[in-house]
């Protein structure tokens, strides 16, 4: 069985031009990944994972990592919506396999869809907390009590919906892996003290396929399926574990800065960070009513926490030293 959308059935009307304009922005969205179990006959693993783009790391021209701010553009706010987007199609990521589980490593909890006992034929979701194990398959601690439990003891089939601001397939752990997966889970949970009880059990998610939505009209961008032996492959990104310090210090310090440095590239009239990793980061930012989440490239990848402030102040020294700031 394999998951579908449901839509209205009369089309929406169709969108401004303002909109049209600002939906590949990746704006008013949130990144979501889906963990799916394929149906009885699982597809073989793309033999295309090298191509470009779903491997290959992107990297913005100097034209493009460090532009002129167009707050004198001609035209008014459509020219300089315009330049947004411009920038925002070259813009260094991730690519999005990398994404996935660095999104799904730094992410402690999630929606868990199993099939209902007492109501057949729907789904039942449940929040619940997870970790993730080297292959970064997930990991739950749950309780012989809870819904969700006695859904997989019926069904072992379910779908783990984690959000960044068919279905997998569970299985209960062995007493071999107890120890192991026990420690994964704390080390994400440290205060997770119930995990002893005698009625909490560890299950272990099995990704079959992984399902990526980067955002609203950004196919773009990387959005779609990834079978479990390109999730498997990808790594973590190594800057990701820092963000949380990075983006706290500053949004609290440096506000001004990461201000002046988003208007070098682009006209905005606020910005704040909302998460690092080694190819640039992503802010919240507004521009004539508009709010945007955008991504700012490093001019070259970061190599370490180190070399992200290093980047940064580059950044910052650019945008100071630019004609805008001069006059």
């Amino acid at each position: 069985m394999r998951p579908f959308l449901l839509t209205p059935a009369s089309a929406p009307a169709a969108p401004s031009t303002l909109l049209c304009l600002l939906l590949p922005l990746h704006q008013q969205s949130r990144n979501n990944i889906r963990l799916v179990h394929a149906a009885s006959n699982p597809q073989p693993p793309n033999n295309r994972t090298s191509s470009l783009l779903r491997r290959g790391r992107f990297f913005a021209t100097s034209s493009s990592s460090q532009m002129a701010a167009p707050a004198d553009a001609p035209g008014g706010s459509a020219n300089a919506f315009e330049v947004i987007r411009a920038h925002q199609a070259k813009a260094a990521r991730l690519p999005p396999v990398e994404e996935i589980r660095t999104i799904l490593d730094q992410s402690v909890r999630g929606v868990l869809a199993t099939h209902s006992q007492e109501h057949a034929g729907y789904p039942s979701g449940s929040m619940v907390d997870f970790a993730c194990d080297q292959d970064g398959s997930p990991i739950l601690a749950v309780s012989s009590l809870a819904i969700h439990s006695k859904n997989l003891s019926g069904n072992p089939k379910c779908s783990l919906l984690i959000a960044k601001d068919p279905e997998d397939r569970t299985d209960t752990v062995s007493d071999e892996e107890k120890d192991s997966v026990r420690s994964a889970y704390l080390r994400r949970h440290p205060e997770a003290f119930w995990v002893d009880f005698g009625d909490f059990s560890f299950l272990h998610i099995k990704p079959k396929a992984v399902r990526y939505v980067s955002g609203v009209a950004t196919a773009i961008l990387g959005s779609g399926e990834f079978s479990a032996a390109e999730y498997k492959d990808a790594k973590v990104d190594p800057i990701s574990q820092f963000s949380a310090p990075i983006i706290g210090h500053m949004n609290k310090d440096h506000a001004d800065d990461t201000k002046l440095i988003v208007q070098y590239s682009t006209n905005v009239d606020f910005a704040y960070m909302l998460d690092v990793d080694s190819l640039g980061f992503n802010v919240k930012a507004g521009y004539d009513g508009t709010v945007l989440k955008l991504r700012i490239p490093f001019p070259r990848q970061a190599q370490d926490r180190k070399d992200v402030k290093t980047l940064i102040v580059e950044m910052l020294q650019a945008a100071k030293a630019s004609p805008s700031q001069a006059e």
